[in-house]
């Protein structure tokens, strides 16, 4: 999974491996972080959240594995790595 704070996949990249994301569990980005556009390619589909809790009340939106995303529609907080 990468993030960037920019769209167009601009500014700092963030990297979360497979390995080191607890499946379906909520992992906010780091205090301050947040990101603009996304590429899935996590091999599983992710949901990603306006909210840093994975709150469904705020904006979010699940995309399949081999998405780039150059400009989400809201700022992205937290995501969830799903099983299938």
């Amino acid at each position: 999974m990468c993030l960037w704070p920019k769209t167009e996949f601009r500014g700092q990249r963030q990297v979360s491996e497979l390995a080191g994301i607890e499946i379906e569990s909520c992992v906010a980005l780091p205090g301050g972080v947040t990101a603009a556009s996304l590429v899935n390619r996590t091999g599983r589909p992710v949901t990603t959240y306006q909210s840093a809790t994975c709150g469904e009340t705020g904006e979010f939106d699940t995309y399949p594995s081999g998405s780039w995303v150059p400009e989400s529609p809201y700022v992205v907080r937290a995501y969830k790595v799903w099983e299938r």
